[in-house]
């Protein structure tokens, strides 16, 4: 079947067509199978008419001989809605409000994150061919290549598949040696504010306290930390208490920062089409942010060498600045920042000196017992010599730290009063 063809069968009606989540049992009967779905497939591709569920049952009953039961017809729809409408089977999964990624590895083996760590769906693919025309199918909604000249895919899946912001990644034979591998990520928006943090133990009351200084202080800060661990549901919090009166533009790959503020604009990047043509990167979108008078200028996540525009323009005035980086410590901040900046042909000694009157805090986020993400370490941008490291001005685990003085009177210097 052509692309052409494969594109038109979808027009049935979804709602219809995707029914009842009620499980459906597999029949007794070996007569609806693999084969049987894919030749109901074939017929509806030469139809000229719209699909609906009375068409698909009708194309069903035919290709089978007109022998099938009621129960083997409902088998039937369900197979075909799992091959043709949104995620197949794993769709049911990316709904579930608390699910963060969905891993598939093969036609049985489908594995869930629901933030306390990966457990088996009970989710199943026919065989491996049922999972590759999947990836094949996602792949072609986000209008990008997947085949053996192209074996892997990264992209954002379009919104009119009705699952929300989820990115995928798919990976095929031979790359895949074990067969395809899809991995689907679903962003949620970060709604969270700093009190709702508080009472789920992510910091205490004092240190919530210490955070609304630095918004008041203006204090241009990172948050860094492992995939999953919170970072953006932090910075969101944060930039939900920045004054009414300023404005916020916001930088990112996906619209994931959604912040109760009421004058919050975001910027979201695009990929480049399937003849390389349209893409619009993280730099463009920094340079454009700096244009539409920002009062804090936010990068949702920092992972290329728009950090040369992000410290550049902290540099010329633009106090409060933020974003996101992966970083499994505070103290490899500096290092991560020197590859990135190599990438926009900043050298080391230029992106030491500029880091060093750009930043000032670094908020370390990590995942605890259970899946629990908590506030691990404040940390101190702080330049000695030629070099910038990040000294500790507060731990979790109570440790003294060396920068308390430090960030307490950096806060003092800006005007902000703080019981800390």
């Amino acid at each position: 079947m052509t692309t052409t063809e494969w594109a038109r069968v979808p027009q049935a009606d979804d709602a219809e067509l995707r029914g009842s989540d009620a499980e459906i049992p597999r029949p007794a009967s070996e007569r609806v199978d693999a084969d049987l779905v894919d030749r109901v497939r074939r017929r509806l591709a030469e139809l000229d008419s719209v699909i609906t569920p009375a068409v698909v049952a009708d194309a069903v009953r035919r290709e089978a001989g007109g022998v099938l039961g009621d129960t083997e017809v409902l088998y039937a729809l369900r197979l075909l809605r799992d091959e043709l409408v949104g995620a197949g089977p794993l769709e049911g999964l990316l709904r579930q409000p608390d699910v963060t990624d969905v891993l598939v590895t093969g036609a049985g083996e489908v594995w869930v994150d629901r933030g306390g760590g990966l457990s088996r769906a009970s989710a199943r693919f026919a065989d491996e061919h049922a999972v590759r025309r999947l990836a094949h199918r996602l792949a072609a909604a986000a209008g990008r290549r997947l085949d053996d000249a192209q074996p892997f895919v990264d992209a954002w899946l379009p919104a009119g598949l009705g699952i929300g912001d989820v990115r995928l990644h798919a990976v095929i034979p031979p790359i895949a040696a074990g067969g395809t591998c899809l991995s689907l990520r679903v962003l949620r928006p970060a709604v969270h504010d700093l009190a709702t943090l508080t009472a789920m133990g992510t910091f205490s009351a004092e240190v919530e306290g210490l955070l609304r200084a630095l918004i008041e202080a203006r204090l241009a800060f990172v948050i860094v930390g492992g995939t999953g661990s919170g970072k953006s549901t932090l910075l969101g919090a944060l930039l939900s208490i920045v004054s009414a009166s300023e404005r916020v533009v916001c930088v990112e790959d996906a619209g994931e920062l959604r912040p109760r503020h009421p004058h919050f604009v975001s910027l979201v990047a695009r990929q480049a089409n399937v003849e390389g043509a349209g893409g619009v990167t993280l730099r463009d979108l920094v340079r454009q942010a700096l244009r539409m008078r920002p009062d804090r200028l936010v990068v949702g996540e920092v992972r290329g060498p728009e950090i040369c525009d992000l410290l550049a323009a902290f540099n010329t005035g633009h106090d409060g600045g933020s974003g996101t980086m992966h970083a499994n410590s505070p103290g490899e901040v500096p290092a991560r920042m020197e590859a990135l900046a190599a990438l926009g042909g900043l050298d080391r000694p230029a992106l030491h000196s500029q880091l060093a009157a750009a930043v000032q805090v670094v908020l370390h986020m990590a995942r605890g017992p259970a899946g629990s993400r908590r506030l691990e370490s404040i940390g101190l941008l702080l330049r000695e010599g030629d070099q910038v490291r990040v000294v500790d001005a507060w731990r979790r685990d109570g440790e003294p730290a060396a920068g308390h003085v430090a960030l307490r009177r950096l806060l003092h210097g800006r005007g902000v009063r703080t019981p800390w």
